[in-house]
């Protein structure tokens, strides 16, 4: 323990030991990332929405091993983890539920019908990220259905020369992280290959894990017509002790696989983007109530989503005009939900108009949805903001949103849990307005929100009588947020130094007709403070301290700090990560204590 406080007290004092300096050129960088949007792709500062993009830097700067550690970092973003290494873990978004936020790659949806509960299995090792793009807010219009409260899009790394990475990390509870990634560059094509396995033996009985990753990006014909396939493949088996189920449920065991296989391309005139793709997703989930003993209750399910989609953007004297159409068909076999299959059709319309010298613009959009087992759905939506200059800008927004239940919602059935095959489609009318400033390496983006919800989905208890818990729609829930962040990056000795802090505040009335009832609702974050600090005060040693602060509307809170320290020599890197130096005792999701006080060692030679 004392080992753990003396790194973060060394890494804490370090980062004041000199005096601001002049604000570094390259935090202007920011400014020319483009944000991804299938459609009408814009620059970070030209867009009228609330977006966080994570960089590849700061992801190595985040002490984290996994993307959805990385998420944890940002307010507004709610990741329940159920122990280590991102091995189970749901995401919400500003309140949300956890099958109400869309995970993308590339742009390419990886929604899950059977469950949200699988959505952050389909997130990519972090050494292959470019950047991660948080799109708060709703995003029926932009996405299709369940970007209900945001969408993640992870951005794969591009091929700019070749290069061969490993690493190996070890350190408490017996974790073991071993990696291996190339990049290949050729003539008329490039490739990036990942290989990766994660191994603990626990923090407490049965909790123990066996990870493996694989990811391939090819770009074929890169001189013509570059062709892009994405292949990735995971597997998690987890010792699921308190995981779902009850407090007394020890010995429960979840093992799941993913894997995503994909083409794209583009073609490109002075004045068209057309951008086609296809790609099919497999998952895998198998649950053992008793691991030991499969006989006593086990489920599993096969899901399969083979789809296309075609984007195209049209630019032109009235401004920019954006066509999406994308056909799906999924498939589930389970010894649970049974055997099902769902064709979905999307069409999306959109178009960007500048005005008043190009400081104003008016994104009016709509996408239009229909889905075999429900009906056809239409959500309009409106963005609008004004640039005074390239410093301020004002935003607002309003849209329609949705999300169609699950089939674990619709037909899943246990001693605890009932589905309902009569549940409507959630919807919501959600606005906000926001302002974005920056001047010389400070920046600051606010902005309030409000959603209204229908038929909000929740698993509750008719009484506190019985113990199982019935998919229902609740009747209507107003959410309420402010949300504020903060970022300055400076010099000391002429090295870059940044410090980054994000707040977030959530009301809603769920408690006032729910409560002592719902499984899920209840426990979202009221309060949500995180901060950053990167500082570098040597050539080749970096420091991050990483400080979470959260309060949940049922009245618990925790402070959590992680700190790493990175040495970076010719080709070899040296880093040591704390996580929970203080050992706090709280619960993220279910019935799961987070893991206590631990430290993670690691080295990377890079050739």
């Amino acid at each position: 323990m004392k080992i753990k406080h003396t790194l973060f007290i060394a890494l804490f004092a370090t980062s004041f030991l000199a005096q601001a300096q002049e604000s570094p050129s390259d935090t202007e960088e920011l400014k020319e990332v483009i944000i991804s949007t299938n459609r009408i792709d814009l620059p970070f500062t030209e867009n009228s929405r609330t977006i966080t993009v994570i960089s590849s830097e700061e992801i190595k700067n985040s002490a984290a091993t996994n993307v959805a550690d990385v998420l944890q970092q940002f307010a507004g973003v709610d990741i329940r983890r159920r122990g280590t290494s991102g091995g189970q873990a749901d995401l919400y978004i500003r309140g949300g539920g956890f099958d109400q936020t869309l995970l993308l790659i590339d742009g390419i949806k990886t929604d899950n019908a059977q469950t949200g509960h699988n959505t952050m299995n389909a997130a990519l090792p972090i050494e292959v990220i470019e950047r991660i793009e948080i799109i708060k807010g709703p995003a029926a219009r932009v996405f299709g259905h369940n970007a209900f409260t945001g969408a993640i899009n992870i951005v794969t790394k591009k091929v700019s020369q070749n290069a061969l990475s490993l690493k190996a990390e070890a350190g408490s509870f017996g974790q073991l992280n071993l990696g291996a990634t190339t990049n290949l560059n050729f003539e008329n094509s490039s490739h990036i290959i990942n290989v990766g396995r994660s191994i603990s033996s626990g923090y407490r009985y049965n909790s123990d894990y066996d990870n493996s990753d694989y990811f391939m990006k090819n770009v074929f014909n890169k001189n013509k017509q570059a062709i892009e396939m994405i292949t990735s493949f995971s597997e998690r088996n987890l010792g699921a002790n308190g995981f779902y189920a009850n407090e007394s449920a020890i010995d429960q065991y979840q093992s799941s696989q993913n894997s995503l296989f994909a083409l794209l391309t583009e073609f490109k005139t002075e004045k068209q983007v057309i951008k086609p793709r296809i790609y099919w997703l497999r998952s895998q989930n198998e649950y053992l109530f008793v691991r030991d003993e499969p006989l006593t209750y086990r489920n599993l399910h096969f899901t399969h989503k083979v789809g296309a989609e075609v984007n195209t953007t049209y630019t032109s004297k009235l401004g920019t005009t954006g066509v999406g159409l994308d056909v799906s068909e999924t498939f589930i076999n389970s010894n649970n939900l049974g055997n099902r299959d769902r064709f979905t059709a999307n069409v999306f319309l959109e178009h960007r108009f500048k005005l008043l010298n190009n400081k104003l613009d008016i994104t009016p959009g709509a996408a239009l949805t229909y889905f075999s087992d429900f009906d056809f759905y239409a959500f309009p939506g409106l963005d609008v903001g004004y640039k005074f200059n390239n410093q301020f800008k004002v935003y607002g927004n309003i849209g329609y949103t949705y999300r169609i239940p699950t089939y674990t919602d619709l037909y899943y059935t246990d001693s605890s849990t009932l589905g309902n095959p009569d549940l409507e489609v959630e919807e919501a009318f959600a606005k906000e307005i926001g302002v974005k400033y920056s001047i010389s390496g400070f920046s600051i983006a606010t902005s309030f929100y409000e959603r209204d919800t229908n038929n909000l989905i929740d698993y509750i208890r008719p009484d506190v009588t019985t113990e199982v818990y019935t998919a229902t729609n609740i009747a209507e829930v107003n959410t309420k947020g402010f949300e504020v962040d903060m970022s300055y990056q400076f010099k000391i000795n002429s090295y870059n130094q940044t410090v980054s802090t994000s707040y977030n505040y959530l009301k809603d009335d769920i408690l006032n007709q729910n409560k002592d009832l719902s499984r899920y609702s209840l426990n979202t974050l009221k309060h949500h403070f995180t901060t950053r600090l990167n500082t570098k005060l040597f050539k080749n040693i970096s420091q991050n301290i990483i400080y979470k602060y959260a309060e949940r509307t049922t009245g618990d809170t925790y402070n959590v700090w992680d700190a790493s320290i990175i040495m970076s020599l010719e080709k070899v890197e040296f880093s040591a990560t704390a996580n929970n130096i203080f050992n706090v005792d709280y619960i993220e999701a279910g019935y799961v204590p987070m893991p206590p006080s631990n430290v993670l060692f690691g080295i990377k030679y890079n050739i």
